[in-house]
């Protein structure tokens, strides 16, 4: 009789456990995102593996994606279609860093950092932003609450726009927030259409950064305001280092990234497309605290993780290649990591601009 009652202890004990990592434990700051809900975007069951395959096998020598910018936004789409539950489920609806703040949640912090951004282009009531790069809409989200301005966003990847569009219906704000399926670097807007945009470490996917620039120029109207997030490596960063090399060619494999532009690039290539460059900081920099905190996963969390997907995927409730893609994601979290301790990568240059009061609609007209 004892032996049955501890067996039935073990066992309810077991259940217990599978209950809450999987049908409970849902996106680290918003529930809505479980672990048995991870699709892999609207890439079939059985084409995820390939697709994680092809995708690897791209990004595999990042520098040189750069020279095959026709196939870039496919395989960044892709990438998008990989990660952007296991984002949800693990990280949260803003897929970007922020600074930590003591005595403040990550949550709250992502909101001041995002918050910051509607602050430096004076976002307010009545006016039309472009969110460039809006992934599932939680800095679109938090910015139009902030300011209550009309917020566009525009992202590459179909399953982000339904996404992003069940988060603003859900939290009440779909009447100022849209979200529309596009490439950055061939926008479908209308010429000087919009009062001011923003991008939160999204541009770093353009092959070349000249090139979405210009697009985000030509659809501003004369006198408006841009900010950027920018990844990039800091004057720290030392191609001759090999330790140095490989973060950076680890973060770019992990993002699809076709490169890593330097610190110094920004600024030249924003007035070169016609942008007047209003300030430029690498908000990473102290009293800023670090960024990478959030990503410093533990052993026991990472083979909690790990044992949870490879188990839904045993169970075929989680697609064949989830547990390639999350390892990646992790391996991608050292790099990043490292970047970070060493000062090597900010993934926060940020720049303000402003199309010229004068301008055109083209900076070469």
């Amino acid at each position: 009789m004892e032996t049955t009652t501890a067996v039935w202890a073990v066992f309810a004990a077991a259940a217990a456990v599978i209950y809450w990592f999987v049908w409970v434990m849902g996106a680290a700051e918003v529930k809505g995102k479980r672990a048995v809900d991870l699709k892999m975007g609207s890439i079939t069951r059985d084409k995820v593996q390939d697709k994680y395959k092809q995708y690897w096998s791209f990004f595999r020598r990042p520098k040189e994606t750069a020279g095959d910018s026709t196939n870039v936004p496919a395989f960044v789409d892709t990438f998008y279609n990989l990660v952007t539950d296991i984002y949800e489920w693990g990280w949260g609806q803003s897929f970007h860093f922020s600074p930590s703040i003591p005595n403040l949640s990550h949550r709250d912090a992502t909101r001041i950092h995002e918050e910051r951004a509607a602050d430096l282009i004076n976002a307010r009531p009545g006016l039309k932003v472009l969110d460039v790069g809006c992934g599932v809409g939680g800095p679109m989200r938090a910015i139009a609450a902030h300011s209550r301005a009309n917020i566009t966003g525009i992202t590459i990847n179909e399953y982000q726009v339904a996404r992003a569009r069940a988060h603003n219906r859900k939290a009440g704000l779909d009447s100022i927030c849209d979200v529309v399926c596009g490439n950055f670097l061939s926008m479908p807007f209308a010429d000087a259409s919009f009062d001011a945009a923003y991008s939160i470490e999204a541009t770093c996917h353009a092959p070349k950064l000249q090139d979405v620039y210009r697009e985000i120029y030509r659809v501003l109207k004369p006198g408006a305001l841009y900010v950027s997030y920018e990844w990039v490596t800091t004057p720290l960063f030392r191609a001759d280092n090999q330790e140095h090399v490989e973060i950076i060619n680890g973060i770019e494999r992990g993002d699809a990234l076709p490169g890593l532009r330097s610190h110094d690039e920004i600024a030249a290539i924003a007035k070169e497309i016609g942008f007047e460059v209003l300030e430029e900081k690498d908000l990473a920099k102290p009293p800023a605290g670090p960024w990478w905190t959030r990503l410093k996963m533990g052993k026991i969390a990472y083979w909690r993780n790990h044992l949870l997907v490879s188990a839904l995927t045993m169970l075929r409730i989680a697609p064949k290649g989830v547990v390639d893609v999350h390892e990646m994601l992790y391996e991608t979290a050292g790099h990043l990591t490292r970047g970070g301790e060493t000062g090597i990568f900010t993934p926060m240059h940020m720049i303000l601009c402003r199309k010229p009061s004068t301008a055109t609609v083209a900076a070469d007209e």
